[in-house]
């Protein structure tokens, strides 16, 4: 729960506090430099300070009334974060009970204040630009009287308002905030918006601020721990602001219900960029690691440990470590270089063996695989690192190659492995936006790639099959962000059919097809579970994530809530793979000054996690069944359905003891099944538990948009909106 900052430190009692009267409403300007010089005599604030506060805040952008990914406003980044922003945000926090706790901090609704300051509406400090500058101007003159006692005219006497405008808790984080804006008002700035306005701060060289007024903000020095890394990674601990939503303190990472999966994710912005957004005291967003592209180096800014919000989905955000990439998804081949790969794949070992995460692409998996928290979130999710993250390179580099293809078409109700040579697959996408966000023309780009296509009929020209969730019973597209109709490399399926040429298998509720000649596409996926709906029932409900039932809350605790997801279902005759023993459904209650340990809830319900389309997603263990695989890589003539049934082999049949635990950590080594699993150890009682990744650009082309089906755009010109749809 954040809480640093108190509404009377945004607006100062008496005359200080006191709001001007309405101002008289007038035709917009056309000319923001006209606008900053007016605010700035209105409020007696030099106009070079505010000019550099909305400098450092927004590129002078104003994202034409649509909030960034801090929740803020205008070209003076003013706030006002609401629950339904985290709810499918970052976070993923769909459901949870402390949504309006979690947005309540000051820090977070700083247009509040605003508007009390200035008598201006909020609707207008969201979408005026004169209106939004004049209450950037009051928030700065109200700081500033708090700190001085007046509004001198020497900027240099700013530089405490100036930091206390940043909303930061912590000392150092503040001062970086205020160093950044003096240096801008030093050296001077100049910028065209993307809206072709010309916008010029003078450098004004002798100001000399005035640090010394950091002492009387009250700020706190956040230390700094050792970074989490392995030896020969260029690795440093720069921590999120301790007060921001974007993460929850666990008392370690069994207190969060253990970790299971790593989620690899792009920035689509800069390194630099990226740390500074997860950083600020409004992001709701963040991720444990940030890796630069040229040179590999590695910023871990949330220990692991605690819960970072970086992956859409709360539940998933509890069991995973989100590790950013300095990069574009659009552009992935440019961005992921050499040293950036390495560098993480000795992250990633270093992770898998502290926290005993098998490395395999069930549990090392990407942002596009985690699945949506409930059925408004699926279509939104975002799909990085995107099709140009070689993901067969990245596990040979890991040591977990996958096994070579024996040159032969896959059997019936055999479990596969997606294996596409990435050199050789060449795949076109429609790209309808670039990096910045800014719109243009679709484009078709060819290049090696991580994905096939899968169709509704063994033909290259059948439709893309259209995942319900995104075309509601329309073909897919090639357009790059349309995740529906893809396989990736590492995903495992079931054999459905076969043609010449041709594999079918079982995906997001349908029977779809890949050209896959002599198997090139396709290797075994030996030792792999499948998994069927039980035996007596139509279809099995499919679910992103698995809280306990109501009524297992111990007293005191508020139940979180969590529905199947309506779009998609295992229907009877289909099968799916899982390569890890059934879960327990769980929750995850953070530290708060009220509860000095954190507090992990465990359900009786069990769940697996299966490969149900491009994503994955969870079963209830009572709603299936075990089958055998159907058959190996050979000749045999294929047949209908998913494998010979087998006896209904439920959580309680594989484990015999429906209260011990199975969590992914302890499962099976690779080639054994989840029922040759040795139980784990009963976690019952154990603390434990939350979501999101850089956001998306700000602007999207309009079949784009329609087809991502997200609402929450963005702001500035490389920078990506958690809340939104991705790219």
């Amino acid at each position: 729960m954040l809480g640093a900052l108190t509404l009377s430190a945004l607006a100062p009692a008496g005359s200080a506090a006191a709001a001007p009267a309405a101002p008289t409403p007038k035709a917009a300007s056309t000319g923001l430099q006209k606008e900053f010089a007016a605010a700035a005599d209105e409020f007696h604030v030099p106009v070079s300070v505010l000019m550099g506060v909305a400098y450092q805040e927004s590129q002078w952008e104003g994202h034409k009334g649509e909030y960034n990914t801090e929740g803020g406003y205008g070209v003076m980044n003013l706030t006002d974060v609401t629950p339904s922003m985290v709810a499918q945000g970052g976070a993923g926090a769909v459901g949870r009970h402390d949504l309006t706790d979690s947005t309540a901090d000051p820090a977070l609704h700083t247009l509040t204040a605003a508007a009390k300051l200035t008598g201006a509406s909020a609707a207008q400090l969201r979408t005026d630009e004169r209106q939004n500058i004049r209450g950037g101007a009051a928030l700065l003159a109200s700081y500033e009287k708090a700190v001085t006692d007046g509004t001198p005219t020497d900027a240099g006497q700013w530089y405490g308002a100036v930091a206390k405008y940043s909303q930061y808790s912590d000392r150092s984080a503040a001062k970086s905030f205020a160093d950044h804006v003096f240096s801008a008002i030093s050296q001077g700035a100049e910028r065209q918006t993307a809206a072709g306005q010309q916008l010029q701060l003078n450098a004004e060289p002798t100001v000399k601020p005035d640090s010394g007024q950091l002492g009387k903000l009250g700020l706190k020095q956040t230390a700094k721990a050792p970074a989490e890394c392995p030896h020969g990674v260029k690795c440093t601990f720069d921590p999120v602001d301790p007060n921001a939503n974007n993460h929850q303190v666990a008392n370690g990472p069994d207190g969060r219900g253990g970790i299971r999966y790593i989620v690899i994710h792009d920035t689509e912005e800069s390194y630099e960029d990226t740390i500074k957004q997860f950083k600020d005291p409004k992001s709701v967003t963040s991720a444990h690691y940030v890796m630069q592209s040229a040179t590999g180096d590695v910023t871990q800014m949330v220990p692991t440990k605690d819960v970072s919000f970086h992956a859409g989905n709360y539940w998933f955000n509890m069991h995973s470590v989100g590790i950013e990439h300095e990069g574009f998804a659009a552009e992935g081949a440019k961005w992921y270089t050499g040293k950036q790969y390495q560098a993480t794949a000795d992250l990633v070992k270093y992770l898998s063996k502290k926290n005993h995460i098998p490395l395999d692409r069930q549990h090392i998996i990407g942002h596009d695989n985690v699945p949506g928290p409930n059925s408004a979130g699926v279509s939104g999710m975002h799909w990085d690192p995107g099709p140009y993250w070689d993901w067969d390179r990245f596990m040979q580099m890991v040591g977990k190659g996958s096994p070579k293809s024996t040159g032969r078409a896959p059997a019936v109700g055999s479990a596969i492995t997606i294996a596409p040579n990435f050199a050789r697959n060449k795949q076109t996408v429609q790209v309808c936006n670039d990096p910045s966000g800014a719109p243009k023309p679709c484009t078709s780009q060819t290049e090696p790639s991580n994905f096939l296509y899968v169709r509704t009929a063994p033909n290259k020209k059948a439709p893309l099959f259209g995942d319900p969730a995104i075309h509601s019973g329309s073909a897919g597209t090639n357009h790059i962000n349309d995740w529906g109709n893809t396989v990736q490399a590492g995903q495992q399926f079931v054999v459905a059919d076969a043609k010449p040429g041709w594999t079918a298998i079982w995906y997001s509720g349908s029977k779809v097809w890949f050209p896959n000649p002599r198997g090139m596409n396709t290797k075994p996926a030996k030792g792999a579970t499948i998994l069927t709906a039980k035996k007596g029932t139509k279809s099995a409900p499919v679910y992103g994530m698995a809280y306990p039932q109501p009524s297992e809350y111990p007293q005191g605790l508020a139940p979180d809530t969590f529905e199947a997801l309506s779009m998609y279902k295992v229907p009877a005759g289909q099968a799916y793979v899982t390569n890890a023993a059934p879960v327990h459904a769980d929750d995850f209650f953070k530290v708060t000054p009220q509860r000095p340990e954190s507090k992990l809830v465990t359900g009786s319900k069990t769940y697996y996690t299966i490969q149900y389309n491009h994503r994955v997603a969870l079963l209830d263990s009572a709603d299936t069944k075990v089958v055998p695989q159907g058959g190996g890589h050979d000749n045999t003539p294929p047949h209908d359905g998913g494998g010979q049934p087998a006896a209904n082999t439920s959580s309680t049949q594989l484990t015999g003891n429906t209260s011990l635990a199975h969590p992914i950590s302890d499962m099976a080594p690779t080639g054994k099944s989840p029922a040759d699993a040795a139980p784990a150890p009963d976690v019952t009682g154990k603390l434990a538990s939350t979501g999101s990744d850089p956001l998306t650009p700000w602007t999207i082309a309009g079949s784009v948009a329609a087809l991502a089906g997200g609402t929450g755009l963005v702001w500035a010109t490389r920078r990506r909106s958690r809340w939104g749809a991705q790219h």
